[in-house]
């Protein structure tokens, strides 16, 4: 482990960000703020939010005289570890201060003088303990400087987070050697690994993690080669994970027809803390009257993946912020995955593939159906009917009105939490009597945002045959059909060898088409 920290400090040269300036402002007051634990009693990293009186944020890149050094900014929020000391013209600020989303927000003001300091001492509370129930948080799309992430990581509460250090026309490594530990762990129960990578191109992206080397996706063009081809390497790469970054992406039904991919990111980096990226960019856009906004691109997002649970087909949902590139926090989007008591890398990322796992950027939901995780399959025989009895934990820092299930596709069932906490955390009974799937579904009621939790599927599987719809089917089929029109390469080779892949994956759709058992 020791070695993996000298690697890091070899490598400041290339990812660390210049540090702030600390000369003050002439005339400035003083802002000192400290955090405290109320479970210990003692300082720890936070996240901070602060803004002017006109709205404005105050950050080390708008106002670095204002900061000391060691303070990690980022788009409209910094992190500080413990105190923090922010010189600033007289005025009224509001302020806010988060430790991951297991611990209450706190929301402050102050109004400063001239020449004066305040000193404000806050005491967050921790509202639920995922890890003492068995959950533990991570995310899968960080592009922060690897000099930064034990700060990050811990100032969000954060356990699993693999950093992306190359992707399309930048690699980290090109000049620098790979360190010979790529996986670092700290305060004996986080880790981060140091060769995660995205492939970003004309279909979409394909998150990359676990793996030993990066990828040579540096000479890829848009359109070549074939995003498939470099899944393919990968997969061959013993322990390697590949995550779809989002499911609108144009090429996500020839990754799936693959049958390579393991996880797939219904909380995505679309999805911000206090807004919406508006559209799907260059992925399949939504039909805006029936999804419409602000809510409506986390929903497409849901209804693409209902489509593939409805084909039988069993990948996990996953979570990513893109902190980095995006103004979301480290953490924001995550995904918690039960490994029990004790943590292990490992075992965190078995728990993942398994699918038992709830996605969040909200509430905190704790579920199980007849005593199991996530992820279980019910296998049952024609003619008996399955009983499924669904129970959850929820705990909640934002307002949920009620409780969703979701059956096959469709909200079968919404428990208004009051009544969910007269039943003690029982839900509705969900009886099957074909092959299906289940899941619990949270939305908060913040207007400006789709903030929600989800838990993975629940599977029914009677005769020991998977539900596969046709409807769902012809849903890709038309897909990839679209996609392949709209591919142009000038280079007959070129064009024939990402052809192939898709006609690939046309046979797949059109195979499982032919196969449904379901409308």
């Amino acid at each position: 482990m020791q070695q993996a920290q000298v690697s890091l400090v070899a490598l400041a040269g290339l990812l660390i960000v210049p540090a702030c300036r600390t000369t003050a402002p002439k005339a400035a007051a003083v802002l000192m703020i400290t955090a405290v634990d109320a479970t210990t009693g003692r300082e720890f990293a936070v996240r901070m939010h602060l803004k002017d009186a006109d709205g404005q944020e105050i950050v080390p890149q708008t106002a670095p005289a204002a900061f000391p050094s060691g303070t990690v900014a980022w788009k409209d929020h910094f992190v500080f570890d413990g105190s923090v000391k922010i010189h600033l013209p007289a005025g009224r600020y509001t302020y806010e201060i988060e430790h991951g989303p297991e611990y209450r927000l706190v929301k402050g003001s102050v109004t400063l003088l001239p020449g004066a300091e305040q000193a404000r001492v806050h005491t967050l509370h921790r509202f639920v303990d995922m890890k003492r129930d068995g959950w533990w948080s991570g995310e899968l799309h960080v592009h922060r400087p690897l000099a930064d992430v034990e700060l990050l990581m811990r100032a969000e509460d954060l356990h699993v987070a693999p950093i992306i250090t190359w992707w399309n026309e930048q690699n980290r490594w090109q000049n620098t050697p790979i360190p010979d530990q790529l996986l670092v762990r700290f305060d004996t129960n986080r880790f981060y690994h140091l060769m995660a990578g995205e492939d970003e191109r004309q279909g979409g992206a394909l998150l990359y993690f676990n793996l030993q080397q990066p990828l040579p996706i540096q000479v890829a063009k848009k359109e070549y080669p074939s995003p498939v081809e470099f899944l393919e390497m990968a997969r061959a790469q013993v322990g390697a994970h590949i995550d779809v970054e989002k499911p609108f992406w144009w090429d996500v039904p020839v990754w799936v027809a693959t049958g390579k991919v393991d996880s797939i990111g219904l909380a995505n980096n679309h999805l911000y803390r206090d807004g919406v990226y508006p559209d799907e960019a260059w992925g399949r856009p939504r039909d805006q009257s029936e999804f419409p906004s602000p809510h409506g691109n986390g929903k497409w997002s849901q209804s693409i993946y209902y489509h593939l649970l409805n084909c039988g087909l069993r990948i996990a949902p996953s979570a990513g912020s893109a902190s980095g590139v995006l103004a979301n926090p480290v953490g924001y989007n995550r995904v918690y995955v039960f490994c029990g008591e004790q943590l292990t890398y490992q075992r965190w990322w078995d728990g993942l593939r398994a699918g038992r796992v709830v996605v969040t950027n909200g509430p905190m939901l704790r579920p199980s159906v007849n005593g199991q995780l996530p992820g279980h399959v019910f296998r049952g025989v024609a003619g008996k009917t399955i009983v499924l009895q669904p129970k959850v934990a929820v705990s909640l820092r934002d307002k949920v009105e009620s409780l969703e299930i979701v059956k096959d596709g469709e909200v079968v069932e919404r428990v208004r939490l009051t009544d969910l906490e007269r039943a003690h955390g029982r839900l509705p009974d969900v009886e099957f009597e074909r092959s299906g799937w289940m899941l619990v579904r949270a939305v908060t009621d913040k207007p400006e945002t789709y903030r929600f939790a989800m838990t993975g599927p629940f599977y029914v599987e009677i005769d020991g045959r998977r539900r596969v719809s046709r409807r769902s089917a012809q849903f890709f089929l038309d897909w990839v059909n679209e996609r392949a029109e709209q591919i142009q390469l000038k280079d007959a080779d070129q064009l024939a060898s990402v052809m192939r892949t898709h006609r690939s994956a046309r046979r797949y759709w059109q195979d499982l088409v032919k196969a449904a058992n379901s409308r």
